[in-house]
């Protein structure tokens, strides 16, 4: 749909005829080579040089004119409608990469694989699903440190969690620190958004900020946390004198994940597979809704360089022609003296 941004100025393609009729007839005036001044000058039939101007060269005067005014109302191609990004929540994801992400407990198509693999892997449904959301990435081993902040670009947040290597941010576990970070990235949000998914296989073993302090923070903040504890209970380990069922997840500190996320109102899961991880993130995804605020604009693409365009070419050409004309009615003359003579 086109569409004009000020309408009302279309009422000055009259001015020229307005200017012809209030003009008394024969009347000269000597006006600049401008659409307006030719009208001043030429309406009455009767141009600055004393000949008559051509009606060729008055409708055409009066077309760039015209398009003129219709450049100065700014005419616009307006789209279909398209829906804004939602509005949703503010979403840390808080990732261990401590070297005891490499135990391959977990089964996909029939294929064990590492905890981080497995992670990466449902984290990418998880993130593609949060569209409205604005996540960020932090990564932590000894040290937590942000991968990707806050943003929209839901993509890239997908990209840099699969390129996550383990033992990147060192052998231990900081798992207070990483807490810590991600409320000082929230920290600005709003109150009810602030929502922080710390996903670990083990113990706190490092940091200078303790869980239960990191968490009495995060209460204080109003910053909501799901923790995730990741490992199977029971694997078949093969050795040279045979094969033994050990417990792989022995290291891993329920009490203190439950604890953390009961005190800042939010859960904590336990993932024993990759189902029970998807599953999880699943019932987050029902936990943490998208507010849908249903907003809408339209597209607006600006057209007036089109007649702007136009109305230049035209009157260059114009001007072209009445150049060549005068170069034509100035050599007449002296052909003739040359012929008489």
């Amino acid at each position: 749909m086109v569409s004009l941004a000020y309408p009302w100025l279309m009422l000055l393609v009259l001015v020229p005829l307005l200017l012809q009729w209030r003009r008394p007839a024969g009347q000269s005036v000597d006006a600049p080579l401008l659409p307006v001044g030719h009208w001043l000058s030429d309406l009455p039939g009767v141009s600055r040089h004393g000949s008559a101007t051509p009606l060729w060269q008055k409708l055409l005067l009066f077309v760039i004119w015209c398009l003129l005014v219709l450049a100065l109302a700014r005419p616009q191609h307006v789209g279909e409608q398209v829906q804004l990004p939602v509005s949703g929540r503010d979403l840390m994801l808080v990732v261990d990469i401590s070297p005891s992400m490499d135990e391959q407990d977990m089964v996909v198509q029939g294929r064990s694989i590492n905890r981080l693999q497995a992670v990466k892997v449902v984290l990418d449904d998880f993130i593609s699903q949060r569209k409205g959301d604005r996540l960020g990435l932090i990564l932590f081993g000894t040290q937590p440190y942000v991968q990707v902040p806050l943003t929209f670009d839901l993509a890239t947040v997908k990209t840099l969690m699969r390129e996550s290597g383990l033992g990147m941010a060192g052998r231990a576990t900081a798992i207070g620190d990483a807490v810590g970070l991600s409320i000082k990235r929230l920290r600005d949000r709003p109150q009810d958004q602030r929502v922080v998914i710390l996903l670990t296989d083990g113990a706190n073993t490092a940091g200078e900020i303790t869980p239960d302090k990191a968490t009495e923070i995060a209460e204080a903040a109003s910053v909501r946390l799901y923790t995730i504890g990741i490992g199977a209970e029971s694997m078949i380990q093969r050795g040279f004198l045979g094969s033994r069922r050990v417990n792989p997840s022995r290291d891993l500190d329920e009490a203190l994940l439950t604890r953390m996320a009961e005190q800042t109102g939010g859960r904590y899961f336990r993932a024993r597979s990759l189902p029970e991880l998807e599953l999880i993130y699943e019932s987050i995804n029902q936990l943490e809704p998208i507010e849908l605020e249903g907003k809408f604009y339209r597209p607006v693409t600006e057209l007036f360089a089109w007649p702007a365009g136009l109305a230049a070419l035209l009157w260059l050409a114009l001007l072209l022609l009445r150049h060549g004309s005068s170069l034509v009615k100035s050599r007449q003359p002296a052909t003739k003296r040359e012929t008489n003579g």
